[in-house]
């Protein structure tokens, strides 16, 4: 009986372990409306044999604004203004542009900017892997880009993100010294392509 008892108390506590991660990635998309943090971004092949690795910062604020800054091994600067998505390339002097709502979509970056969650991922908890409690978000719409997003909580800071595209190539950001409660500047996400730049838009 108390073995039985011990194996109930276990999986109940699992199921709610599991629940509450669901809970916390709606929480962190309700309640945390600017951040901040350092990424690492390893993307893998499909067959595993190539990585690449690449580290910058992460900054958002919701709803719809957000900039990925990629500092190492190259530089480029993905920022969303709300109304335009921006990608620049410092290498190659070429900024391009799209609609928010067209470049997003059902994205794991329209996630984390404040995407409707309910809209657009069906959401199912995982069970803790390497001390992160794990949510996993399955876009709705077949046609998407992406497979799947496992979203990755320490406590309630948000701190992995898993993506597995249509083509089965794997990208796993990392997040460290992640702050909430950034106050940003109002035009802190305009974006203005440097002189002389090429300009895509789209």
């Amino acid at each position: 009986m108390k073995r039985l008892l011990a194996a109930f108390a276990l999986a109940l506590a699992t199921l709610t372990a599991q629940a509450d991660a669901v809970d916390t990635l709606k929480a962190f998309i309700r309640d945390v409306k600017t951040g901040r943090a350092q990424f690492t971004q390893t993307v893998t092949s499909p067959d595993g044999a190539k990585k690449k690795v690449s580290s910058g910062y992460f900054e958002f604020w919701r709803p719809n604004r957000f900039r990925f800054v990629y500092e190492k091994p190259f530089q480029q600067v993905i920022v969303a203004d709300g109304q335009k998505v921006w990608i620049f390339d410092a290498d190659l002097n070429q900024a391009s542009s799209r609609k928010f709502s067209s470049a997003l979509g059902a994205t794991p970056a329209a996630l984390l900017a404040g995407g409707s969650l309910d809209k657009d991922f069906e959401l199912t908890s995982l069970p803790a892997k390497d001390g992160l409690d794990w949510v996993l978000a399955t876009p709705k719409q077949k046609d998407s880009a992406f497979k799947s997003v496992r979203v990755g909580f320490r406590g309630k800071d948000l701190a992995a993100v898993e993506i597995v595209d249509a083509f089965d190539q794997h990208s796993l950001l990392q997040f460290s010294q992640f702050i909430s409660g950034v106050h940003f500047a109002a035009d802190a996400f305009h974006f203005t392509p440097p002189a002389g730049a090429d300009v895509i838009e789209q």
